[in-house]
Parts: C-alpha cells; structure tokens; sequence
C-alpha cells in the first residue's frame, strides 16, 4: 500500500509507524525546508516536496493529511476527487459549508474518508467502551471526557499566542475531537445542542468547558485546554455514569492511568453487596511487541486505515461522525460568543 504524508510535524511520527505497520511511504510535503530536510533520514527513498499538490500525481493507495488543525478538508476533497484514500487529522472542518462539501465529496468517491481520531483508541476509552456495551452499566446518563495540558503560564502564552501557528488562530474550543470523540463512540449518539464556557473569564482562551445534548437524552460534560492536573494517560480521562453503574478511567500515576474502575451499587446485585473493581485492558502486540499504551489508538488508526483500503472493511471513524465531533468546537465558538447561549450542531447522522 502506496501512502504521501502532508505535514511533516505530526506527519513524521505517523510515517514511521505507518511503515511499521506495514505502509510504504513513498511520497511527503511539508511548506518548511527545515522539516523536509529532517525527514530525509526517516525517509530516505519518499519524494520530498513542498507543494501538497505534487502528491496528486505520485499514484497513492492513500494519504494522511497531517497538515494544520484548520486546512484538511481542502485537501481531502481534492485527494477523494483523484480516487485516493484519505486518513485525516482533526480537524475535519472548519465550518457547517465545509462539512457538507466534505461529506459530498467522500459519499461521491470511489476511495474512502477515515478520521485520525486515535483518543477513541486508546486503551482506557476502548474498554469503557466495551463495558458500555456489554450492557453493565444500564442506560447512560451522564458522561464526561478530559483533554488537558498541566503546562506554565509562559509555555501557554507562547504556543496559543503565537499567530503564526494555527494554534494561535483557532477558537478556544476547537480542539474538542480529542473528548467528543470518544464520547459519541462510547454512546453510539450525535451531538445535538452545545452551550459553552471559559473556565476561568480571566483567561477566558487558556481552558473551555462544554455541556452537549446527545441524541439518545443524555447529558456529556468535556473539558479541554490547559488546566492543570492533566492525566498520565496521554492527557485523556473519561467516566460514565449509567443506571445501573459506573465506569471510569483510573486517576492514578504511570500504567494504571490506563484502567477503568467499575462500580455498581448494592441494589444492582442478586446478593445485594456492592461490587467495585479495575480493569486493566490487554495489551495491543505488533511484530510480537506489546505496542506502548499512548501509541495504541495510533497504531490502531493505521491498522485500520490499511484495512479499509486493502480489504475493503468500513472506515474506524467515517467522514459523518468526523464532521459531527469537529462542528461541536464551532458551535461552542458560537456559543462562547453570545454568552454561553446554547448552539444547536447541525444534524449530519445517516438518513
């Protein structure tokens, strides 16, 4: 399977894992001489190239767009109008106009539209995940989901404040694939309705929170940014509260950050006593490694992104749940504007 990468930031760590699950990478671009010239060495027999539109003639199997937070849905369009597979950071839009043309363009295509949202595969979420879906914990409710950064105030100002990085440009709340992501997986649910929040007016683009309306009646709860207390596990935290039980990922130091506590009262239970334990996940083995537990969901994406396109299997994350997760940092920018107002989130679940 024949790949270009775009982005050579982000886009150099996925290269490799890319070949090591089993991609050729025969073509990159990246707009900076500097971080070409570094990817030499990692890829030594790619055509290099500073125009993302140099890989439209390269005769790829797919392309990861690891360009900018707010450029890739331009260039999947382009990519799916060539009949080349597209795997897309987040995120996958910038606007509702934007969704739809993307969306058009994938449903139209021949090749397929993965979303790179490794966060739904990471360890901890995966088996809440399973959890939920086995059934244990009855009817969600209520979910919550964190992606945080615990940095100094300097380093917050030096990497949102700069306008010349996208992360300087972009809304406080849209980088919000990270918790809504997940969220929608772990429920099986479209977001509906967004009413945000700064978490502190004094600092009002440091940290948001964001209350979401889900289809199915539940209520999710994501906080993002820079606060601090962020998680071992990748910066991720998660917890569900259903019916009948409770699952969360364990807040704890080093490798158990990556498990999931499970309770559920006494009143659930044929012998009335409440049951409470940790699960820890299995670990995922390639070339029989255990893979390191933040690098999971990544390589998952890239196994799965290699089988859509080389045997037909349906993408992990397709483009309508891509576009649905992203316009919730759009409606929470709305949101944000108009004093935290609630902001309906268009409505682009399958007919």
């Amino acid at each position: 399977m024949r790949v270009g990468v775009i982005g050579l930031k982000m886009g150099l760590y996925l290269a490799g894992w890319c070949r090591r699950v089993g991609m050729e990478v025969v073509a990159a671009c990246d707009l900076d001489a500097a971080r070409r010239e570094a990817a030499r060495e990692e890829l030594p027999d790619a055509v290099l190239t500073e125009r993302w539109e140099d890989l439209l003639d390269q005769r790829l199997d797919g392309v990861v767009l690891a360009n900018d937070f707010d450029g890739h849905a331009p260039l999947a369009i382009a990519f799916l109008g060539r009949g080349v597979h597209v795997l897309s950071e987040c995120a996958a839009c910038v606007d509702e106009d934007e969704g739809r043309r993307l969306i058009a363009a994938a449903e139209r295509s021949a090749a397929t539209y993965s979303f790179a949202e490794n966060y739904v595969f990471h360890p901890h979420i995966r088996l809440i995940r399973q959890v939920v879906g086995a059934g244990e914990l009855g009817r969600v409710s209520l979910i919550e989901a964190d992606y945080l950064h615990g940095m100094s105030p300097e380093a917050i100002g030096a990497l949102i404040g700069d306008p010349g990085s996208w992360r300087g440009r972009i809304s406080a709340t849209a980088y919000c694939t990270h918790t809504i992501s997940p969220v929608l997986a772990v429920t099986d649910a479209w977001p509906v309705e967004v009413s945000a929040f700064p978490a502190d007016e004094a600092d009002p683009n440091n940290a948001v929170v964001m209350t979401v309306r889900l289809s199915t009646g539940a209520l999710a709860v994501t906080r993002h940014g820079f606060l601090q207390g962020e998680s071992d596990s990748h910066w991720s935290w998660l917890s569900v509260r259903g019916q009948r039980a409770f699952a969360e990922s364990v807040r704890a130091a080093g490798a158990r950050s990556w498990s999931v506590r499970v309770r559920a009262e006494g009143w659930t239970q044929a012998d009335g006593v409440t049951r409470e334990e940790e699960r820890v996940p299995p670990s995922l083995m390639l070339d029989g490694r255990p893979v390191e537990r933040q690098a999971e969901g990544t390589v998952r994406v890239l196994q799965g992104f290699r089988a859509t396109v080389e045997r037909g299997e349906p993408p992990l994350v397709p483009v309508r749940p891509a576009v649905a997760a992203s316009l919730v940092g759009v409606a929470g920018a709305e949101s944000l504007e108009n004093g935290s107002r609630p902001v309906r989130v268009p409505d682009f679940s399958p007919r």
